[in-house]
């Protein structure tokens, strides 16, 4: 029962995660680390053996350590994707700026 519900919860996220991009409220970058992971969580559960391999060859004490580190990554990446668009909008922010003081200067000068 368990892995029926959690591959209809994550159908139904995947479900979400397309209608927010068709609506265009969320963008293609950020959609990509979800899908993934709801990809991956849907084989979890369909196929969990695979995953207690996984860790049993990676050399985790516990699955419940393996599955901490993979959450942990997954945080990771999307901590990084936001850093980096963050840093991109700061630049043309400055930039922006900056062009909007030489046009002042321009005007009043």
């Amino acid at each position: 029962m368990l892995k029926v519900t959690m591959a209809a919860t994550v159908i139904a996220t995947l479900v979400l995660i397309f209608e927010l991009l068709r609506r265009k409220s969320l963008r293609e970058k950020y959609a990509f680390v979800w899908i993934m992971t709801a990809i991956l969580i849907i084989i979890g559960s369909i196929f969990p053996n695979v995953f207690f391999q996984l860790s049993t060859m990676l050399g985790f004490e516990t699955f419940a350590n393996f599955v901490l580190v993979f959450a942990g990554l997954i945080i990771l990446s999307i901590t990084m994707q936001l850093s980096l668009e963050l840093g991109k909008v700061e630049d043309q922010n400055q930039r922006l700026a900056e062009e909007l003081a030489l046009l002042k200067n321009k005007i009043d000068g």
